[in-house]
């Protein structure tokens, strides 16, 4: 059972979290308009128990963790792909699947001790070494690498903040990084199988792949 105090933004999506996990504490923030009462709260909560930050993962849920985060430097992080909150063209919480939210929440993130000093593992060099800035495919590269990492999806400069803030390490860095590759070696070889198994050809479609 999680014993940390659980933020999310709404009753529904409180209703999918205990629908995934059962019985835990939440409190919804009602959106962004986030109360300094609520804040209070989440800070002494902070102190006694730990809370854990569930917005969803848009503009206005970074908005809203941002905020929260501000005040309560402590705080714990789960962060969501959009793709599993993403439903008939809205993105939240509540969407997700129950897998989806344990799969998470499987990921709690901590900020680093050193990151709060302001030591920098990594910088934006290491970025674009590893392909997720500075190149077309550098989006779908941190939405892969962020969902293997559990940090979330960024753009290159939060991104790089959260490698740091939680405390990735270069040797998780660079597995996930091998995986987001050879992932993506393995997407451009069915592409070409499949380009070259046209209509026609002996070798098309599902046919050619059970082989």
């Amino acid at each position: 059972m999680i014993e940390q105090l659980i933020v999310v933004e709404g009753k529904n999506d409180a209703e999918a979290v205990r629908r995934a996990l059962g019985p835990v504490d939440i409190l919804w923030t009602e959106g962004y308009g986030l109360s300094r009462e609520k804040l209070d709260y989440i800070a002494g909560m902070a102190e006694k128990r730990g809370v854990i930050i569930f917005t969803d993962p848009d503009s206005v849920g970074e908005r809203i963790r941002e905020r929260i985060r501000r005040r309560v430097p402590e705080a714990q992080h789960v962060f969501l792909p959009q793709r599993a909150a993403r439903l008939r063209g809205e993105i939240g919480v509540e969407n997700a699947s129950g897998e989806e939210i344990r799969r998470a929440f499987a990921r709690v993130q901590k900020v680093c001790p050193a990151s709060r000093a302001g030591e920098q593992v990594f910088g934006m060099d290491d970025l674009i070494e590893a392909g997720l800035a500075g190149k077309p495919s550098s989006a779908d590269k941190r939405r892969e690498a962020g969902r293997l990492l559990g940090i979330g999806e960024a753009n290159a400069k939060q991104f790089l903040h959260r490698l740091n803030r939680f405390g990735v390490s270069r040797t998780e860095f660079r597995q996930v990084i091998g995986e987001v590759e050879a992932g993506g070696k393995r997407a451009a070889v069915h592409e070409t199988a499949l380009a070259r198994g046209g209509a026609g050809s002996p070798f098309a479609g599902a046919e050619f792949f059970n082989r």
